[in-house]
């Protein structure tokens, strides 16, 4: 991973223009070719950001950062502050703990749980931002992107919310519907996400886990 703390500008072409005028920013380039531009503020969130994979062209002064959907992000030192890169290695992930993980691993098993007619796609289905938990299909061929949690909080929306940005791009999923799931979700962390047009669906996982076993038997 490289860092860059530098005095520049970003300026944005693609799906629509936009541009950052000069300030003090961290400019952070992962080793699999994502760019992202972060201020002080604002949390995790990047300002602007070019996911994988991405061709990096250095003019000394200035960065061309090209995808191949036909994007592009220039970035314009001014003056840069600092300059490091650092090997991380592989990373093992998330570890979910044993109820979460369970959880995941029963609605992948009964989708239709969730919602009547849903099929599931893939379980951890990568994104430059990790992996989103379940990928489905509704019955009007919307594809649904699905965080699971045990207790649904506003970090985990803001969390399936960034899935849905990253997925935007990718035109062979087709409409993209967000739904988080959890066997509790929190008041507020609902009408954050109803907001944005995430449908919230609480489960009760002792009686997913009571189905499974029942399956079990029945074709044991």
């Amino acid at each position: 991973m490289r860092l860059l703390v530098a005095r520049c500008t970003v300026e944005y072409a693609g799906r629509l223009e936009t541009r950052l005028p000069e300030a003090l920013r961290l400019v952070m380039v992962k080793a699999d070719g994502c760019v992202a531009i972060h201020s002080d503020g604002g949390a995790y969130k990047p300002l602007n950001w070019m996911n994988s994979p991405n061709v990096i062209e250095d003019n000394e002064d200035h960065w061309i950062v090209r995808n191949p959907k036909g994007e592009a992000m220039t970035i314009t030192f001014h003056e840069i502050f600092h300059d490091s890169a650092h090997e991380l290695g592989e990373d093992p992930g998330l570890e979910k703990d044993g109820v979460e993980k369970q959880l995941q691993e029963l609605l992948a098993a009964s989708p239709e749980v969730m919602e009547p007619g849903l099929v599931l796609i893939r379980r951890e289905h990568y994104t430059a931002l990790g992996p989103v938990d379940l990928l489905c299909k509704d019955t009007e061929g919307n594809t649904v992107v699905i965080e699971v949690k045990r207790r649904g909080e506003i970090d985990g929306v803001e969390q399936l919310t960034r899935y849905l940005a990253d997925l935007a791009g990718d035109l062979s999923l087709g409409t993209l519907r967000g739904m988080f799931v959890a066997q509790s979700i929190k008041p507020q962390a609902r009408t954050l996400a109803e907001s944005r047009g995430i449908v919230c669906v609480e489960v009760n996982y002792d009686e997913l886990r009571g189905k499974k076993s029942d399956e079990w038997t029945l074709f044991s």
